[in-house]
């Protein structure tokens, strides 16, 4: 049975822009409490699955007290990372938290990959995206990372072509190519999905896809492939409490056959492990 804590971006708002990310005092670089309970905060899906997997089966033989809270917006897990109301998250990629830290002067950081959520092209009125007619309209996310990933995923299918050199933060302005003169619909990531009825197609991220019922290895039209794919997601500490036992012992469980074999089980292709 889940036993989770479910935040939203409304019960975190205060902390969050309060918390200026520049003014936390003593209590930003001074190290975790160590002798409680865990707080993770993860997104729903799968991080937050994951996460109860291990709370229900793994963690008390290993002995760790873990406490997973769900946060139903990922925008807000960081900042609750950066000022102690978590001890570590679980929801993101390298490119993501690069552009975090770099725009907020912070300094989290990965522990360890633990899975790969493919990003897939979608659509409820196409069944192959060689059908995309001149003028289509695809809704990609549009946060810096993900909508360059978005991106990257269309000109590797040969939907687009971008300039040479374009990296992480890739956007429409930067196609070199767009010989069926798609128009690009930017939406919040969470909201793609949604967006299906309105558009011919949608860059989905893997975890909103699979809270819409859809299944990123059955039902995406064009998807990532994993070979060499640096979005990976990763269990997130602040640097100064990168020697919490705890976080030790869930790095562990993360990486563990058992995991794997969860993972595997559930998302039967959907959520790829990466160790």
């Amino acid at each position: 049975m889940r036993n989770a804590i479910k935040f939203t971006a409304a019960a975190l708002a205060t902390g969050a822009l309060t918390l200026g990310l520049t003014a936390c005092g003593s209590d930003k670089d001074s190290a975790s409490d160590t002798s409680g309970p865990l707080v993770v905060g993860a997104s729903t899906v799968p991080h937050a699955e994951i996460l109860t997997y291990i709370k229900d089966n793994l963690a008390e033989k290993a002995g760790l007290d873990l406490d997973v809270r769900e946060f139903t917006d990922y925008t807000t897990l960081n900042p609750a990372t950066e000022d102690g109301s978590v001890d570590a998250n679980y929801f993101q990629n390298q490119p993501y938290l690069d552009e975090f830290n770099q725009k907020n002067g912070t300094d989290i950081v990965p522990v360890v990959t633990v899975h790969l959520e493919p990003l897939g092209l979608y659509s409820k009125k196409l069944k192959s995206a060689d059908e995309l007619k001149s003028g289509a309209t695809i809704a990609v996310p549009n946060d810096t990372v993900n909508e360059a990933r978005a991106l990257k995923l269309l000109d590797a299918n040969g939907i687009i072509t971008l300039k040479d050199g374009v990296g992480n933060d890739a956007t429409p302005k930067d196609i070199a190519e767009n010989p069926k003169n798609i128009e690009f619909k930017e939406l919040e990531a969470a909201q793609t999905p949604r967006s299906l009825d309105d558009v011919d197609a949608a860059v989905i991220n893997g975890n909103y896809a699979l809270e819409a019922d859809l299944s990123p290895a059955k039902d995406a039209l064009v998807s990532e492939s994993p070979k060499d794919n640096p979005y990976g997601n990763f269990l997130a500490v602040r640097k100064t409490d990168e020697g919490d036992p705890r976080v030790a012992k869930l790095a562990k469980l993360l990486t563990s056959a058992e995991v794997r074999k969860f993972i595997e089980d559930k998302y039967e292709g959907s959520v790829i492990p990466s160790f």
